[in-house]
């Protein structure tokens, strides 16, 4: 009965009764990833459905040149991977441990049986796959067409609305570390680029920075009206 503990906490399986979930515990094979482990390659793909149940994923793709491109980052609750008649689109990605991790892997042809039999939690899984469609579509506009100074300001929002902010005064602290390089990696620049905006925000008292930290100030961050 642990995992049923930890698999109600899912926002995806709210819909499920105890029963369901009893039967979901069947479905589900965990496994523990050590920090900096590779889950997935673009070679190594294969056919699953992935609950994260702890810790945190980084999802990415690498170009010609070798350079990294951070397309998601995941925590407990999310939802990746792809069957016949489900995919969130990350067959061509690395995915990668932010942190140690407990993934649960569905059982394919049991779990379609269990979607069939379940109209309104397949509802749910639809809705998932909507906003992460259009979470996506948003991403590459703003990064296709803003100015980097932009871009920073978006990524560190969508960073914030996924992990919240810590604090009681002006700046909140986004509650993930946060390298130049990893803040690079999610709009498409180079460290070196990201350091001289994040510098210029800070000088504009927009972000405060810290070892691996970023602190927003809220009031700020809306009169720029990034969205």
């Amino acid at each position: 009965m642990d995992n049923i503990q930890y698999l109600s906490q899912f926002n995806l399986l709210n819909s499920l009764s105890m029963e369901d979930l009893i039967e979901m515990e069947q479905l589900t094979l965990i496994t523990t990833f050590p920090k900096n482990t590779f889950i997935q390659t673009p070679e190594t793909f294969s056919e699953g459905l992935y609950f994260v149940k702890r810790g945190k994923l980084r999802l990415y793709k690498v170009n010609a040149q070798g350079k990294q491109f951070t397309s998601d980052i995941l925590n407990e609750g999310n939802v990746f991977g792809e069957m016949d008649i489900i995919s969130f689109g990350t067959r061509e990605n690395y995915i990668e441990t932010i942190e140690e991790s407990h993934i649960c892997l569905m059982n394919k042809e049991r779990f379609e049986n269990f979607l069939i039999q379940r109209p309104q939690f397949m509802m749910t899984l639809l809705k998932v796959l909507s906003n992460r469609i259009i979470g996506m579509s948003q991403l590459t506009q703003n990064l296709a067409l803003g100015k980097l100074h932009d871009k920073v300001l978006y990524a560190l929002i969508k960073l914030s609305d996924q992990f919240g902010l810590t604090g009681d005064n002006e700046y909140y602290k986004i509650d993930f570390p946060l390298s130049h390089q990893e803040i690079a990696n999610l709009v498409g620049a180079t460290r070196e680029a990201v350091t001289v905006v994040l510098q210029e925000l800070v000088k504009e008292e927009v972000i405060k920075t810290g070892f691996k930290t970023i602190y927003i100030h809220r009031e700020k961050l809306l009169e720029r009206n990034i969205s």
